[in-house]
């Protein structure tokens, strides 16, 4: 049944002005930490789709990948095509179960984490994406309450991105966005390989 266009109308103004109102009470601004968790795909996708959006805005991007290691990605090669507003450090060495070291694994997020704290540190840096910190904080191979002393004492204009499964309570209380990502269906239980411009 279709709706009569001046009901209808009427309704969106009422909607606009309710809109236009909680946009004009929101004035503040500020550096966000932000969690993307979750069992489902695309965190680290949209942790890298505000480096974009980050560039295009002329900021300085910091990203440090603490599991994924050396083999290229997509995100990785364009995110490079910007050498003076990115850095990008691919400081893991691949999935957990693949290294089988736990010290190995220790010993890389902690040169993981020296180099995340020089990009928190630094007021030029706008936008810092820590990829997967969640995973090798929920393995401690870092100190929980170290991180979170750290993200909380960056300059305040900076934006801290935070990605990887099973986040700590912590770090979801620390944040101020917090997105899970729900799995309903994805192709690699059917036999689906991962695919270049999907998965890397």
């Amino acid at each position: 049944m279709t709706e009569d266009p001046a009901r209808y109308a009427e309704k969106m103004k009422a909607r606009k002005a309710h809109q236009d109102k909680i946009v004009a009470e929101r004035q503040s601004e500020k550096g966000l930490l932000i969690v993307h968790t979750g069992k489902g795909k695309g965190k680290s996708t949209a942790a890298f789709g505000m480096a974009m959006r980050a560039i295009a805005h002329g900021m300085k991007v910091g990203v440090v990948q603490f599991i994924k290691g050396p083999w290229e990605s997509g995100e990785r090669d364009l995110l490079r095509k910007f050498p003076s507003q990115v850095e990008v450090h691919a400081m893991g060495e691949g999935f957990t179960w693949e290294t089988q070291d736990r010290e190995r694994d220790v010993r890389a997020a902690q040169q993981a984490w020296e180099m995340s704290k020089r990009f928190i540190a630094d007021p030029d840096v706008r936008l810092v994406i820590l990829d997967e910190l969640n995973i090798v904080l929920r393995y401690d191979y870092l100190d929980l309450d170290e991180v979170l002393a750290a993200i909380a004492a960056r300059p305040a204009d900076t934006h801290v991105v935070v990605t990887g499964r099973n986040a700590k309570e912590p770090m979801i209380d620390a944040a101020d966005l917090v997105t899970e990502m729900t799995q309903v269906k994805h192709p690699f239980r059917d036999g689906v390989k991962a695919q270049a411009g999907i998965e890397f």
